[in-house]
């Protein structure tokens, strides 16, 4: 059974209609004038649009519902970033423009798609040769991951050692293909036809802060969505920090919803590791910021340990045997 396809193709259509109703809703609140009681409907449709999304996949293979469920939350954000854009002065986009954002960009800026359509911008094929590049990068991996485990011969054989490297591999490959490949080609794509639109991925390897990390290097679209639609709007009520935290403790929220929900178990975990890198996040802006500053290697240490060491309550066993083993492809 693919655990990413539901039981019976007619599994298909109630999803398919969700979609279709949270996409307009979407596209309505980025066509309504600018006001701050738009953010109730728009905050309304990530609720009712997640909590749909859960029910009417309940039965179904822990693949499909994250899919379901990730695709449910992309488009209602895609509504809540246009009406916090709008609200901070930004100009309302063109039919044109908003589909492509909505339906073909990862990322959380409209304004990026303000002169769409237009003249291309530079760096397109540096964006459309990496892009490919990571694209083929992540296939041979996942390719020797499914090799790798499948030397087991079956499910019931495969021995800790190799599902942690198999299971290792496959992530890192989607992550590969995913994150630096098909996001590159995108951001080409659009660039090419006058979208502002740039790395989403950009080298995290390189930071030396946590700061970095998230701000400006992992990710890019999860933090303009979170500064957009959570840090900007708190930040004039409760301060900084504490919209800082905000922000982190709603990533996990996300990820809750993204990799708990679709197993049904879990819960916490993922919510757990966003609040230690917030609080890593405090503890690093007040004591460690200067030194981070003076050996930059003790910063890549200091971020890399962070990131990697409490990764499995991220990516935590439930998850990891639902949604990821599946793809190695090992027999039953």
């Amino acid at each position: 059974m693919n655990v990413f396809l539901p039981h019976d193709p007619d599994g298909l259509a109630p999803v398919a209609l969700l979609l279709a109703a949270v996409f307009g809703a979407a596209f309505a609140l980025a066509r309504l004038p600018a006001t701050e009681w738009n953010r109730v409907p728009a905050w309304s449709a990530v609720i009712v649009g997640t909590i749909l999304a859960d029910r009417i996949t309940l039965d179904e293979p822990a693949g499909f519902r994250m899919l379901a469920l990730i695709a449910a939350l992309l488009i209602a954000m895609k509504g809540v970033v246009c009406v916090e854009s709008r609200l901070a002065g930004q100009p309302r986009l063109c039919v044109f423009a908003w589909f492509a954002f909505a339906i073909a960009w990862l990322g959380m800026r409209p304004v990026v798609f303000a002169n769409v359509p237009g003249p291309a911008r530079p760096g397109t094929l540096d964006h459309l040769r990496k892009g490919t590049l990571f694209v083929a990068i992540g296939f041979a991996l996942a390719v020797c991951a499914r090799w790798w485990s499948a030397q087991s011969g079956s499910i019931e054989a495969l021995t800790d050692a190799r599902r942690h490297v198999g299971v290792a591999a496959m992530m890192v490959a989607f992550s590969l293909v995913v994150h630096f490949g098909l996001c590159e080609l995108q951001a080409g794509w659009w660039r090419m036809l006058g979208a502002d639109c740039r790395s989403l991925f950009r080298a995290p390897l390189r930071s030396t802060s946590l700061k970095e990390f998230w701000g400006s290097r992992w990710n890019v679209a999860f933090s303009e969505m979170t500064a957009l639609a959570v840090y900007r709007p708190l930040k004039p009520f409760v301060g900084t920090s504490a919209a800082a935290t905000a922000a982190f403790l709603f990533s996990g929220l996300l990820h809750e919803i993204a990799i708990s929900v679709p197993v049904r178990a879990g819960y916490g975990l993922p919510l757990a590791y966003f609040a230690l890198h917030a609080l890593a996040m405090r503890l690093e802006s007040r004591h460690l910021a200067a030194t981070f500053h003076q050996r930059r290697w003790l910063g890549r240490i200091w971020t890399l340990a962070w990131i990697v060491l409490p990764l499995p309550l991220l990516f935590h066993p439930w998850f990891v045997q639902g949604v990821i083993v599946p793809l190695l492809g090992v027999a039953k």
